[in-house]
C-alpha cells in the first residue's frame, strides 16, 4: 500500500473516529457479531430447549427474558437469533453487490444497448416495492434459510447496480481508464482491476445499510411466515408467536422487537459514519 493510500486510510478512520453515534454503532455491531459467533456459549439454555411446566414465565433471575409458550428461554433464543439474522444479512447482501455490482459495472462500462437493456431490467425491478418483491420470490421459493437469503439478495440487485453503474460513467473517461486500454489492457481486467476498485466507497456504505434492510426484510418474511421456520429462532418469527400474547406477557414481544431496533440502529449508524468519511468534500 502506497503512502498516499495509507494518508488516504488514516484520514477516513479519523473522520470516523469523530463521529460519536458512529463509533457506537461499530461497538455494538461488533458486540452482536461476538455474540453471534460465540451464542452456544453464552446462551444459558439450547434455543430448543422445552420446559412445559414453566411455560409463560415472566423475567426473573433463571430466565432473564422471561419463557415462551412452550417454556423455551427467550433470552437464549435472542442469542441464537442473532447468529441467523447476521448470516442472512451477510450473504443477501453479499448477493445483491456480487450479480448487481458485476451488471451495473458491465451497463456503465460498454453502454449502448446492453446498458439500456440491463438498466430498463433494472427499472422494472425498482418499480416494485423491494419487499413485495422479496415476499413474491420467498413466496416462489418457499420459506428456509437459503431462500430468504436469495429472495432479498435478488430484490437488492438494481439497488447495486444503479449505484456502480454511475461510479463507473464517472471514472470510465479518467486517465488511468485510458492507459489501461492504450496498452492493451483487457476488457475484464480493466473493470475489476482499475474501474470497481475506484467504486469501492459508495458500495461499501450500501452494503452496511443494506445489511439492516436485510435483517429488517427477514424479520418481515419471518413475521407472515414465508421466512425461518420453528424450531430455529429468529425475531421477526419470535414476534409473530409472541402477537398472541401481547396483552398479558408484553415481554414476549419487547425484548425481540428491541434486538431488531437496536441492531438496525446501529447499522445506520455506522452506513451514516462510513457515508460521510468516504465523502472526498468532508476531507480537510
Amino acid at each position: 500500500m502506497s503512502a498516499k493510500s495509507n494518508e488516504n486510510l488514516r484520514g477516513v478512520v479519523l473522520r470516523f473516529s469523530k463521529n460519536r453515534f458512529a463509533v457506537l454503532g461499530l461497538i455494538l455491531i461488533i458486540l452482536f457479531c461476538l455474540v453471534a459467533v460465540f451464542a452456544s456459549h453464552i446462551a444459558p439454555y439450547s434455543y430448543e430447549e422445552q420446559d412445559l411446566l414453566n411455560t409463560l414465565m415472566p423475567p426473573s433471575s433463571e430466565h432473564w427474558f422471561g419463557t415462551d409458550e412452550f417454556g423455551r428461554d427467550i433470552f437464549s433464543r435472542i442469542i441464537y437469533a442473532s447468529r441467523v439474522s447476521l448470516k442472512v444479512g451477510i450473504i443477501a447482501v453479499g448477493i445483491g453487490m456480487i450479480v448487481g455490482g458485476i451488471l451495473g459495472a458491465v451497463s456503465g462500462y460498454y453502454g449502448g444497448w446492453l446498458d439500456n437493456l440491463i438498466m430498463r431490467t433494472m427499472d422494472i425491478l425498482l418499480s416494485i416495492p423491494s419487499i413485495l418483491l422479496a415476499i413474491a420470490i420467498a413466496a416462489s421459493l418457499g420459506p428456509g434459510v437459503v431462500n430468504i437469503m436469495i429472495a432479498i439478495g435478488i430484490s437488492s440487485v438494481p439497488q447495486y447496480a444503479r449505484i456502480v453503474r454511475g461510479s463507473v460513467l464517472s471514472i470510465r473517461s479518467q486517465q488511468f481508464v485510458i492507459a489501461a486500454r492504450a496498452v492493451g489492457g483487457r476488457d475484464f481486467h480493466i473493470i475489476f482491476k482499475h474501474i470497481l476498485p475506484n467504486c469501492m466507497a459508495p458500495i461499501i456504505v450500501q452494503a452496511t445499510l443494506g445489511v439492516a434492510w436485510a435483517i429488517l426484510n427477514t424479520a418481515g418474511l419471518s413475521f407472515i411466515g414465508l421466512g425461518i421456520q420453528p424450531p430455529i429462532p429468529e425475531w421477526g418469527a419470535m414476534l409473530s408467536s409472541g402477537r398472541n400474547y401481547i396483552r398479558d406477557f408484553s415481554y414476549m414481544t419487547l425484548f425481540p422487537g428491541l434486538a431488531i431496533m437496536i441492531t438496525i440502529l446501529a447499522l445506520n449508524f455506522v452506513g451514516d459514519g462510513l457515508r460521510d468519511a468516504l465523502d472526498p468534500k468532508m476531507k480537510r
